[in-house]
């Protein structure tokens, strides 16, 4: 690492030799290199803690609710890459008999409660609903696990597509072991 001292000296002998027509350009260059060299040394740098939300309501097999620390009402949050089988008749979408499993799983992988949001490019959909990919204080991605145990399936909306390469890999491995939903004979080509 370069000290301001060795810097100066270095700046006074180009001086000297007359090789030093413009100070300020080139004292920036070498201040950069100085900052340069500190930034490849090895000092350690402090880490962020990660920061965990309050589960508290699993929606479905996948949404949600996070407490919100900046509102009373909380934040309901859609798990990016998934769709779960649906537990109630809207337009278009009718009651799935899996459904009830889908949010029974991922009620009992969210029992202790907190949980880690990972973002991609979008971070709210056309229902005002967070996106994210969610995980617990273990490490487990929650995401890809409900896919994994068959408990869920693939949904890539792009351009949030982070992890979409893994959750086919997983899907493909659910629906060849005929986990969960793909027990199903209306779900298995």
């Amino acid at each position: 690492m370069l000290s301001s001292a060795t810097v100066w000296s270095y700046l006074a002998f180009m001086n000297r030799i007359r090789l030093l027509k413009w100070p300020l350009p080139c004292l920036h260059l070498v201040l950069c290199l100085s900052a340069f060299s500190l930034l490849s040394c090895d000092i350690p740098i402090e880490e962020e803690e990660e920061s965990y939300r309050i589960v508290v309501k699993v929606v479905d097999g996948d949404t949600i609710n996070l407490e919100d620390p900046e509102n009373p009402k909380p934040e309901r949050v859609r798990l990016i890459g998934i769709d779960a089988p649906e537990t109630r008749r809207s337009p278009g979408k009718e009651v799935h008999p899996f459904g009830k499993a889908s949010t029974a799983y991922l009620k009992e992988l969210l029992v202790d409660g907190k949980v880690r949001l990972e973002y991609d490019i979008t971070r709210k959909d056309r229902f005002g609903r967070t996106l994210a990919y969610v995980y617990l204080p273990d490490g487990t991605f929650v995401n890809a696990k409900m896919i994994e145990e068959g408990y869920a399936t693939i949904m890539t909306i792009q351009p949030n597509s982070k992890h979409a390469d893994l959750f086919y890999e997983l899907q493909q491995q659910a629906r060849e072991a005929r986990k969960g939903i793909w027990s199903f004979d209306t779900f298995v080509e």
